[in-house]
């Protein structure tokens, strides 16, 4: 099969993500699908968080990769122990109350998959699925207002059988993507830091990621280019990051609502940039 078509043809039921991210990408596929290419070889995305777009191209062949290493051992449970996990959410959904909550928040379970149906039951109840930890690395956010840990639209066995032909992987975005090549589709969503970093992010990434990740992000979209790899990017429509990809591929501006802060009127719509870069 020629490399460019592999994954031409998506499975063709479209799955949810089955977590929810802040920054996720699910308004980037109601609103600009158009954008996002149908046609490569395999896919890559680092920053996978709620692996909207993964998700929606339901490639054959993909790395999905994190420095979050809960998040990809979470992915990685269920798509080995798919009804396992399903039976674990049903415990919590049974036993969900703030009781319960604050246990299962403290407890340090050793079976990982255990460890898994924890990380997806507080990302489901938490306050707005935000993932944060104390300076200990221990996962702090207080339940939200969320009741319901079992969804109506969740299908591990069919998630499962998606991931059955990707690799995961625990890694910097770096290390993630260096075996990309002609004909593949890379997608960067890094958390949004900006020079001087002022942006409203920056509580939750400060230690994540800098500003010279920043750029050490711009040179690896580069490279790849280089090699003949599209590559996406989204980020903060923001002048120092506009600079930075500024005669690189083509820039997108693109309007997203954003629904990160508790109160109603911190709320509103935000600009945002797709870069695009054709290999």
């Amino acid at each position: 099969m020629n490399k460019s078509l592999a994954n031409s043809h998506a499975t063709p039921k479209r799955m949810l993500p089955f977590l929810k991210w802040a920054g996720g990408k699910r308004w980037l596929i109601e609103q600009h699908a158009d954008l996002i290419p149908q046609k490569f070889g395999r896919y890559f995305e680092p920053f996978l968080g709620s692996g909207s777009i993964f998700f929606h191209l339901a490639p054959r062949a993909a790395t999905l990769s994190d420095t979050n290493h809960e998040l990809i051992e979470c992915y990685e449970q269920i798509k080995l122990y798919p009804k396992q996990i399903r039976g674990l959410m049903e415990v919590h959904h049974r036993c969900h109350s703030e009781e319960h909550y604050y246990s299962v928040r403290a407890k340090a379970y050793s079976d990982p998959i255990e460890r898994a149906a924890k990380f997806l039951y507080l990302n489901r109840t938490c306050f707005n699925g935000i993932y944060r930890v104390n300076l200990k690395g221990t996962f702090n956010v207080p339940m939200g207002t969320k009741t319901n840990v079992v969804l109506g639209t969740d299908d591990f066995e069919a998630i499962a059988s998606l991931l059955s032909t990707v690799t995961l992987l625990k890694a910097d975005f770096e290390t993630a993507v260096a075996g990309s090549a002609r004909g593949d589709l890379i997608y960067f969503d890094p958390p949004y830091t900006v020079n001087h970093n002022n942006n409203g992010f920056l509580k939750y990434n400060e230690k994540i990621f800098s500003w010279s990740d920043q750029v050490r992000l711009r040179d690896a979209v580069e490279s790849a280019a280089s090699r003949g790899v599209t590559v996406m990017v989204s980020n903060a429509a923001h002048d120092s990051v506009i600079k930075l990809y500024d005669g690189i591929g083509e820039t997108h501006l693109l309007s997203r609502a954003s629904v990160l802060s508790g109160n109603a009127s911190g709320r509103g719509r935000y600009d945002e940039i797709l870069v695009v870069v054709n290999g």
